[in-house]
């Protein structure tokens, strides 16, 4: 299996499966000298972990970090950085009755198709266990580009059709952890949540939008004709599982406007008057704030009874067992700017190899 590294200066290569023995990774790339506080790390990955709320998985998992390689003393060495979190709260049993059934929208057929086997418990590789990885990884590059002043956020801003009729300028930041859906606006927030409870007591579940931001970013980040900024970032984006959709700046909405109305005009500070563009233009940072919008689908895993094929082509019913998120979002907050920090690190890696000889 391909696919498992991401990063052109700062790579992260990572391995393990949803009911494995652990989980865990390598990042490569990463500059010496620097301290990291593995405690920011941690705090990550309870953003992320399993259990934290009443509108998620209850999958009990403490997702502590430890380190094998590549840190002393909390500095980083410039040796490559060795990671592992061991999974505990495992209940392989609960697949047993879907052995041999691809389960509907999973990855289950496309993956036994491709490599003639498939760990069933929990969906193995393909399972969102994975993002663990994921979020170590962007902590660590988020406790860098901080030094740099560059500041990442996400929050929830649609659940449904449940919105937050605010830009992402009229948000107070402070607010985002405030609540169990990571939704800035708590009226908004408990509608939300009522929303997910009602979906969870059907056996279901629902998707919606994560807002992203970016801010301070530096002029020149980006890699034209084919590693454009912009396209890093929807790469980043979308290989978090769950994810359907992408869009920067002004998005889709821009189609329905004149090039006069969505234009950004330079003004004599060589910042733009408005930022549809999202801070990149040709694929490179402009120095304005990078803001975006990632459409997580529903979950898959439902507790609803369904229709599906067996390994012999067999019609079969199908009601899935286990422990699962009726909505993914709260959980992919972190995941969204974990992504976007590795992005945002190698690219700023990537870019100083320009400053070299000036």
């Amino acid at each position: 299996m391909g696919g498992n590294t991401f990063g052109n200066i700062f790579k992260i290569t990572t391995f393990g499966e949803s009911h494995g023995v652990a989980v865990g990774g390598i990042i490569d790339g990463c500059p010496s000298c620097i301290k990291i506080n593995i405690n920011k790390i941690n705090k990550e990955l309870n953003r992320r972990k399993t259990g934290q709320s009443k509108i998620v998985t209850p999958r009990k998992e403490k997702d502590k970090i430890e380190i094998l390689s590549g840190i002393l003393n909390n500095i980083t060495t410039g040796t490559p950085i060795g990671f592992i979190v061991y999974n505990k709260d495992i209940k392989s049993k609960d697949y047993n009755n879907i052995k041999n059934i691809y389960r509907p929208s999973h990855a289950d057929f496309t993956y036994y198709k491709k490599y003639n086997i498939r760990d069933y418990r929990g969906g193995g590789r393909s399972s969102a266990r994975e993002t663990v990885c994921r979020v170590i990884a962007g902590s660590i590059a988020k406790q860098i580009i901080k030094k740099k002043n560059i500041k990442i956020y996400a929050y929830v801003s649609s659940v449904g059709n449940i919105k937050l009729n605010k830009s992402y300028k009229k948000i107070k930041i402070k607010n985002i952890e405030k609540n169990i859906i990571r939704c800035p606006d708590n009226k908004i927030a408990k509608k939300m949540i009522k929303k997910i409870e009602k979906i969870k007591n059907e056996g279901d579940s629902i998707g919606g939008i994560i807002t992203c931001v970016i801010k301070n970013v530096p002029i020149g980040l980006g890699e034209p004709v084919f590693n454009k900024l912009h396209s890093e970032l929807g790469k980043a984006m979308l290989s978090i599982n769950a994810v359907k959709g992408f869009e920067y700046g002004c998005g889709f909405k821009g189609t329905k406007k004149k090039g006069s109305q969505l234009n950004d005009q330079l003004n004599e500070k060589e910042k733009t008057n408005t930022n549809n563009s999202g801070g990149i233009q040709g694929g490179i940072s402009n120095g304005m704030e990078i803001y975006f919008n990632v459409a997580f689908k529903p979950v898959s895993t439902i507790k609803k009874e369904q229709y599906s094929i067996n390994k012999n082509k067999e019609k079969v019913k199908i009601k899935i067992k286990g422990r699962h998120d009726p909505c993914v979002l709260p959980r992919a907050v972190p995941i969204v700017e974990a992504m976007a920090s590795l992005v945002i690190l190698d690219y700023y890696l990537l870019n100083n190899l320009y400053n070299i000889f000036k």
